[in-house]
């Protein structure tokens, strides 16, 4: 890949997305969390290059930072104010703009979200995003994948512009209730600065025609003590009334010089089960009621959600895959949309009698479904699969 451009261009926006891409996920979320030190730093831009999925495919999203100085102190946050042990950097629109284009033309990325710090308040930075965003539509003509960052206290007009700019913006709601996010940034109003500018962008998008930006968030897990009970309810309404593409999900993991650097890391593991949660509830017509959550309102970490529903309920009164409809057969662990559409197509001819059938339907594990399932009136043999 040849880019033409400056060494040190390339290097101060790798430096700022790699240590954002640590904090903040634009991109498609990994099967689990890899390990990565709470102070991670890289000065090569593969780093800050993620997948996201698309009605158009997968595209390789560039995260780009337009500033790592912040007047905001979440508690959490590398980039918070008056974190010392932090060099500040900073970009303009158009850098930023004709960075990506040299990537871009030179094979590098399908797409870029933009997103930055917030300086002289969040309109102000809101400004220089969509400046930004304007710089690659109209200088650089890129009709490609721009996801734009919406700020805390963005106006109207601007969640209007940056969503008639962008195929997806997101703003971060951090925490599920007020209380938590005081715990977690005090210098931020959940409903005024956050939630409504979620309604706002939901809004916006009804009134839209042809092509909608979707609309997506992200929280901060588990260093306030909030409960996924309290994450999923508030994904649910989100989803279901605000038209949420998608919910993401950090787990929390100390930042040194930062109130929290002694706080406890959460379990990645926790952050994928709340994934699996969330696609349950946004793909699959399930309600945070029929998750089974612990004392401490968390969903155990030893099961993923579906076979914990199906533990209970299926054991002992398994489907009939010849007679089920499409949401019974999505209750089955390792049935998946695909896999309740494929049954229902090919039993109108066929009747399936074993798992080497449903593994032909592209069923890629009819074991995890054998003990919740009868196929024609019969239990299906279970037995350890040699390879």
């Amino acid at each position: 890949m040849y880019i033409k451009s400056t060494p040190n261009t390339f290097a101060k926006l790798a430096q700022m997305s790699a240590e954002n891409n640590a904090l903040e996920v634009a991109g498609d979320p990994p099967a689990s969390k890899p390990a990565r030190p709470p102070h991670y730093q890289s000065h090569s831009l593969a780093e800050c290059i993620t997948n996201v999925s698309t009605p158009q495919g997968s595209v390789r999203l560039l995260s780009a930072m337009l500033t790592t100085a912040c007047e905001r102190n979440c508690f959490y946050c590398p980039f918070r104010a008056g974190r010392s042990k932090m060099k500040r950097m900073t970009s303009q629109p158009d850098e930023v703009a004709g960075t990506f284009d040299a990537i871009a033309r030179g094979g590098g990325a399908d797409g870029i979200f933009v997103t930055s710090g917030i300086i002289k308040g969040g309109v102000t930075t809101q400004d220089k995003i969509i400046d930004t965003g304007e710089i690659i539509r109209k200088k650089y003509r890129y009709r490609g994948y721009l996801h734009l960052k919406i700020m805390p206290g963005a106006e109207r007009d601007q969640i209007a512009r940056a969503m008639q700019l962008a195929d997806r913006v997101s703003l971060n709601l951090e925490a599920p209730t007020a209380h938590h996010l005081d715990q977690l940034a005090p210098k931020k109003d959940f409903h005024g600065e956050l939630l409504q500018r979620i309604a706002w962008a939901h809004e916006i998008r009804q009134s839209m025609r042809g092509k909608r930006a979707s609309i997506a968030t992200q929280f901060v897990v588990g260093a306030v003590g909030d409960s996924d009970v309290d994450l999923l309810a508030l994904t649910q309404r989100l989803y279901q009334q605000m038209g949420l593409a998608r919910t993401y999900f950090m787990a929390f993991t100390p930042i040194i010089d930062t109130p929290f650097e002694n706080v406890t890391a959460v379990d990645p593991l926790r952050e994928y089960r709340l994934y699996q949660a969330s696609f349950l509830l946004r793909d699959y017509g399930w309600d945070v009621e029929d998750f089974g959550f612990g004392t401490a309102g968390n969903l155990p970490l030893d099961v993923d959600p579906k076979s914990a529903w199906a533990d209970v309920h299926l054991r002992q009164t398994p489907i009939e895959i010849m007679r089920a409809d499409r949401q019974q057969l999505m209750r089955i662990p390792g049935i998946g949309v695909k896999g309740a559409e494929a049954i229902l197509k090919t039993r109108r001819s066929t009747h399936l009698r074993d798992l080497a059938q449903l593994r032909a339907l592209g069923i890629r594990s009819p074991e995890r479904a054998a003990p919740y399932i009868t196929l024609d009136g019969a239990a299906p043999p279970q037995q350890l699969r040699l390879f």
